[in-house]
C-alpha cells in the first residue's frame, strides 16, 4: 500500500563483523536498517548490512541517516550498489561532525587509497551531504512532501552520535544507539525525545551484569533499554547493537530474559531479517 510504513534490519551487530556458524541466527552485520516511508526510502548507518540491503533494492533515491561515523557504522557504505548505478541519487546525513569536520570529509576518508580503490568523485551515483548539528529537526523539501518528520537528539558517545526520530502517516521510529548511559540513572531527555514512539531501537550492546567493565566505551545495556521504554510508554522496544562476542546461544538467553524484564509493551530482539510493518 502506498502509505505503509516497514522497517527492516540488515545489520544488528555492533564494533565488528561476526558472521559464522554461531552467529547465523540472528546474524553477523554491522549497523543497517531501512525504512520505507511509502516509496520513500530512509536508511539508518552504513555497516556491513548495507551491501545485503543494496543487492535488493530498486530504490535508487535514497537517504543514509548516520548515527556516527565509527567503522562499523559506515564500512559498507563504499558497496552499496545505488552508490555506482547512473542516475541515481544518495543523501547522507550526520549531526555530530560540525563544526569540526564534515560528512563529505569523513566519508572521503573512507574511500581514498591506499584503503579503498574508488574514490567519492569516481562514484557513478549523485551522493550529497547533509550536516547538521544534532537536536535539530531535519529540513528537506521531499521529507515534507512526502509527509515525513525526523528529529533528531545527541547522544553520549566518544567523538559524538545523533539519534533520530521519523514520523509517518501517524506512526513514528526511534533509532538510538551508540549511547551510553549513566548507571541508575534515566535520560529524561532521551525519554521525552522518544516518548509514545511505536517501534524504539536501542544500543543494547551489554548487560548490566558486565556493564561496569565498559563504563567510557560509549555503550549500554538491554535492561536499561527496556527501563527507558517503560519510561517513554514505547509501544515496542528492540534490541539492536549486539556485543560481537555473543553467540546466537546467548542472544537466545538474553531474549527469554528480555521478555520478563519489560513490565508494559513489547520487547523483540534484533535480527537480521527482522521485518515490521507499523
Amino acid at each position: 500500500m502506498a502509505n505503509d510504513f516497514i522497517v527492516k534490519f540488515w545489520g544488528v551487530r555492533g564494533t565488528v563483523p561476526v558472521p559464522c556458524k554461531d552467529t547465523i541466527k540472528y546474524g553477523g552485520n554491522t549497523s543497517c536498517v531501512e525504512l520505507m516511508c511509502g516509496e520513500r526510502q530512509i536508511i539508518f548507518d552504513a555497516g556491513t548490512g548495507i551491501f545485503q540491503l543494496g543487492k535488493h533494492t530498486n530504490n535508487f533515491y535514497t537517504d543514509i541517516l548516520l548515527s556516527h561515523t565509527h567503522l562499523d557504522h559506515i564500512s559498507g557504505f563504499p558497496f552499496f550498489k545505488p552508490l555506482h548505478t547512473p542516475n541515481s541519487k544518495v543523501s547522507i546525513w550526520a549531526g555530530h561532525l560540525k563544526p569540526e569536520s564534515t560528512a563529505q570529509k569523513a566519508m572521503g576518508h573512507l574511500m581514498m587509497s591506499p584503503v579503498f580503490p574508488l574514490a567519492l568523485k569516481d562514484v557513478q551515483s549523485r551522493v550529497i551531504f547533509n550536516d547538521f548539528m544534532a537536536g535539530e529537526m531535519l529540513v528537506n523539501k521531499g521529507f515534507k512532501e512526502d509527509g515525513i518528520t525526523i528529529d533528531t537528539l545527541p547522544l553520549n558517545h566518544p567523538d559524538r552520535a545523533t539519534a533520530y526520530r521519523v514520523e509517518y502517516d501517524g506512526k513514528s521510529v526511534c533509532y538510538v544507539t551508540d549511547v551510553e548511559h549513566e548507571v541508575g540513572e534515566i535520560d529524561h531527555s532521551l525519554v521525552k525525545f522518544i516518548e509514545n514512539c511505536d517501534l524504539f531501537i536501542y544500543d543494547s550492546t551489554y548487560d548490566d551484569d558486565n556493564f561496569e567493565t565498559y563504563i567510557g566505551w560509549g555503550h549500554s545495556t538491554w535492561q536499561q533499554g527496556a527501563r527507558i521504554a517503560d519510561k517513554a510508554n514505547v509501544k515496542t522496544f528492540i534490541s539492536f547493537h549486539h556485543d560481537p562476542n555473543a553467540n546466537d546461544k546467548e542472544l537466545d538467553e538474553r531474549n527469554e530474559k528480555l521478555k520478563d524484564f519489560r513490565k508494559n509493551g513489547e520487547s523483540i530482539l534484533a535480527k537480521e531479517g527482522l521485518e515490521i510493518k507499523l
